[in-house]
């Protein structure tokens, strides 16, 4: 089975032009490697003044963790969020949080190679999911070297199939 651009499509929340990425490399229960090429794309989605800003990097890490959470969930080697067997499609998540930043360029659709996404799952339970990302420029010349563009960490809430997250409870006013 081929893991491309329509496959994860048809697997997340993200739709249209919106789904950056193009292809799952490798995976496997911990971790999982996409190519992307669509920080090029003129009419980026996220492109704003003229320009694709690093800071994106995060968008595309939470998709590569929205990916590989679906593929956890279709092989059956997590349970799926709505309580319903391996095969079926996992439940959404938020992104919640974005922690230990480093950018090492200010901006990516500059970038002539392929992006390289990495996710590597670093907690999960049935609320929520944490993951280390790094998002690389692909080696033109095939000699195996990368530069690394940018590389964090994501707090991800895990929402049941259909829900929406709860409001907080309202707080009693404090004194005075």
């Amino acid at each position: 089975m081929r893991l491309d651009h329509d496959w994860i499509a048809d697997h997340v929340p993200h739709q249209g032009r919106m789904c950056l990425l193009d292809e799952v490399l490798s995976w496997d229960s911990q971790q999982l490697l996409c190519r992307t090429g669509t920080h090029r794309c003129h009419d980026h989605p996220l492109r704003a003044h003229g320009r694709l800003g690093s800071a994106c990097a995060i968008e595309y890490a939470a998709q590569a963790a929205a990916v590989h959470g679906a593929l956890l969930a279709l092989s059956g080697m997590v349970p799926i969020a709505d309580g319903t067997g391996p095969g079926s499609r996992a439940g959404a998540g938020m992104l919640v949080g974005a922690r230990a930043l480093e950018l090492a360029v200010e901006r990516l659709d500059d970038i002539a190679e392929d992006l390289l996404v990495g996710a590597l799952r670093l907690h999960a339970d049935a609320r929520s999911a944490r993951y280390g990302f790094e998002l690389q420029q692909a080696d033109a010349g095939g000699g195996g070297a990368r530069r690394r563009l940018a590389q964090g960490r994501l707090s991800i809430w895990l929402l049941t199939a259909g829900a929406a997250p709860a409001a907080p409870a309202p707080q009693a006013p404090g004194p005075g």
